[in-house]
């Protein structure tokens, strides 16, 4: 088989950059190890920033989203026993979409299909070669066949732990990394958001997130040990605990019910650097990993999808390699900005081991000095709703 680009993984990053491709007259075709069922299976992000929802409506997605979603203006930042509202739309103009990760894979697969676009999935030992050369490849495992690939360039947008980063010599690439002693314990359940916006609520017991899926399901989040388990917390344990950490207002209106989904993720910062390596180019989790505070992974997916099409499209159309040459640059620029700005999130609000009182006091002075200044909730507001790209 011969295509252009070869894309490796079909979650977001994938799908989007395929179908950007496809808008540009470049053919691709995409490999999953998995199969459409496991894909859809993962329970992920629900929040989108206008420019991701820009590029859906670009390749043809953006439908469902836009009857489906909900639009928010703000966030509320809960602290000592009260809520602060941030109005990020009057600060920046700008808004956020809830809508989940799932939805927004599900969009794509169905633009893909309907396009008549290549996908191989449950495609098995899938290995990039000759990427250091003009002749890239990539075989994979299918019914107990062989196949390989000719291509111009491959993608690798196979999230963390993909072969595509893997295959890269360890001395072409520096990795920085961050992990936190703690995790996310989320509960997805058949109930009404407890808030028309999102509430994020520092609590000596630990940080806890309230948001949603739709005006009728509600994702919960609280903090929890890194060696916890989900069988040590039944959904009653959640609740009272969900309960302690949000404010009394909070607390009385909350509606509990049965978890339909349950896990515990760990939170991460990881940036690999550069994301060039010849004619191979990752994107998205490939690349690097946001802790989910700032609501960052899935939107800087898409922006490196953004970049990384738009640097074809010029290679293929103006006869550059410009966009080749620069994408690692101009794609890390607005991923460390948002790995800061993840990390600032994640250090404002959760509870850490080793800092004690001073800490807490250190947090409680920063989120009253960001819910207090114009200034700093203009610059809360500038890095949640997404930088331009």
């Amino acid at each position: 088989m011969r295509t252009k680009v070869a894309i490796i993984g079909a979650g977001p990053a994938g799908l989007l950059l395929g179908q950007l491709l496809r808008t540009y007259g470049i053919d691709n075709v995409i490999l999953e190890r998995h199969t459409p069922d496991y894909v859809l299976g993962r329970i992920r992000a629900g929040l989108l920033e206008e420019g991701t929802v820009k590029l859906l409506d670009e390749v043809g997605a953006g439908q469902r989203a836009h009857a489906e979603g909900l639009v928010h203006d703000g966030i509320e930042l809960a602290f000592g026993g009260e809520r602060h509202r941030i109005d990020m739309k009057a600060a920046t103009g700008k808004t956020v979409m809830i809508y989940g990760q799932t939805e927004v894979t599900l969009d794509l697969m169905h633009a893909r299909e309907a396009a008549g676009l290549v996908s191989v999935y449950e495609a098995a030992d899938v290995m990039p070669h000759d990427f250091d050369s003009d002749h890239p490849r990539v075989t994979y495992l299918k019914d107990g066949t062989t196949h390989e690939i000719d291509c111009d360039f491959i993608a690798g947008c196979d999230g963390f732990h993909g072969v595509s980063r893997a295959s890269v010599k360890p001395s072409a690439i520096e990795t920085f990394e961050r992990v936190y002693p703690f995790g996310w314990l989320g509960i997805l359940s058949d109930t009404p958001p407890v808030s028309p916006e999102l509430i994020y609520s520092n609590h000596a017991r630990g940080f806890a997130l309230c948001t949603m899926r739709s005006t009728r399901r509600s994702r919960y989040y609280v903090q929890c040990p890194l060696d916890d388990r989900v069988e040590d917390w039944p959904d009653e344990r959640f609740w009272d605990e969900l309960k302690r950490r949000l404010d009394q207002r909070a607390a009385d209106s909350l509606v509990t019910g049965p978890a339909i989904e349950k896990s515990i993720a760990p939170l991460r910062s990881f940036v690999a650097e550069p994301m060039r390596f010849g004619r191979l180019l990752l994107a998205g989790d490939a690349a690097h990993i946001v802790p989910p505070t700032g609501a960052k992974g899935l939107n800087l997916a898409a922006s490196d999808a953004h970049y990384l099409a738009t640097a074809l499209r010029e290679y293929y159309d103006e006869k550059t390699s410009a966009g080749i040459d620069h994408y690692s640059a101009t794609a890390l620029t607005r991923v460390w900005k948002a790995v800061r700005f993840s990390w600032w999130m994640t250090s404002m609000l959760h509870k850490f081991p080793d800092t004690g009182a001073f800490g807490a006091r250190i947090q409680l002075a920063e989120l009253d000095y960001v819910v207090n200044s114009k200034s700093a909730m203009t610059s809360l507001s500038e890095n949640y709703v997404g930088l331009p790209f």
